[in-house]
């Protein structure tokens, strides 16, 4: 794992308040949101060309955690979004629709780091990784409509022009140049390694450029960021003993049990956060919170993987 994304959550961080600051010279603030939308789609191609779409099948070898998993990722945890987010947040459209973003779009990347830390089972949760992704992806304008829809935020006209910019167009652009390198594999392999960290360059850089654009509103605003906390915390305590409970009913082994948990936990903001401010550009705060939500997850899934590593020494499975 290269550095830079061992450093994510305080790239992201930095990235907010260097937007801020550079938000400050007018020149900057004017024409810093015409970046957002190429940044974010040379991002996401990127990501989608490092995702191995042919590994899906691998994920139905074990069916039973693959339909347990998806459950719970794709039916349960928007349940749970959309039941907190109307509980604490029915009074800031912005942060409610924000908060249900983050929550339907399952991690495909720093949930195979706390797996490995906690002994769970990594190849398995590496094969279910394309199949969440494509899931996400296919399912959060569903879940936006059905959650979000009348919240007065949402427009279905500028949200389906938004998914085609910003998601469909990169990762047909990604399946083309895997059609183009299918045959020259150590070409594509070292493409793949060289470009594995733009990801996150380029989302910082988006963020900056949306937090240079919007940083007075945010900063007018700020106060409301303690209602987003309280939520997710909830969100990860529940989701961790449905995972666990699950995990026991479906007889998983102890590493599988641990598996499930941490695919069934992690969130992928930078996914979110891409849509948030291509079809809100004029709600900062929804991109807020899916700013914040990583600061908070990030401590949440260490201190989860360690309860994790404390049950895999004191249980059988």
């Amino acid at each position: 794992m290269h550095l830079i994304e061992k450093l994510y959550t305080l790239i992201i961080f930095l990235a907010v308040i260097i937007g801020i600051g550079m938000g400050q010279v007018e020149i900057i603030r004017t024409n810093a949101e015409s970046f957002i939308v190429p940044l974010l789609v040379v991002m996401l191609y990127i990501t989608f060309l490092q995702i191995p779409l042919e590994e899906i099948r691998k994920a139905f070898k074990n069916i039973k955690f693959t339909y347990t998993s998806v459950t719970i990722n794709f039916v349960w945890s928007p349940i749970l979004a959309w039941l907190l987010a109307l509980i604490f947040l029915s009074d800031h459209p912005a942060l409610y629709i924000g908060f249900i973003m983050l929550m339907v779009t399952p991690c495909t990347d720093w949930y195979l780091i706390f797996t490995g830390i906690a002994k769970g089972n990594v190849a398995l949760s590496t094969a279910i990784l394309p199949l969440n992704l494509i899931l996400q992806v296919t399912l959060l304008p569903v879940y936006l409509l059905i959650f979000g829809g009348t919240t007065g935020v949402i427009e279905f006209a500028f949200l389906v022009e938004s998914i085609l910019v910003v998601l469909f167009i990169p990762l047909v652009l990604a399946l083309l140049t895997k059609v183009f390198l299918k045959h020259k594999q150590q070409l594509k392999d070292g493409l793949i390694s060289n470009l594995s960290v733009l990801p996150i360059i380029f989302l910082s850089l988006a963020i900056m450029a949306m937090f240079a654009s919007q940083g007075q509103l945010l900063l007018d605003n700020v106060d409301l960021m303690w209602q987003i906390t309280i939520p997710i915390l909830l969100f990860f305590i529940v989701n961790f003993f449905v995972g666990q409970k699950v995990g026991k009913i479906m007889r998983f082994s102890i590493p599988d049990r641990t598996s499930l948990s941490l695919t069934t936990l992690a969130r992928n903001s930078p996914i979110a956060l891409a849509i948030a401010m291509t079809a809100f550009p004029d709600q900062p705060l929804i991109a807020l919170t899916l700013v914040i939500g990583p600061l908070l997850e990030l401590p949440i899934l260490a201190m989860i993987t360690q309860i994790l590593i404390f049950i895999s020494k004191n249980k059988n499975p």
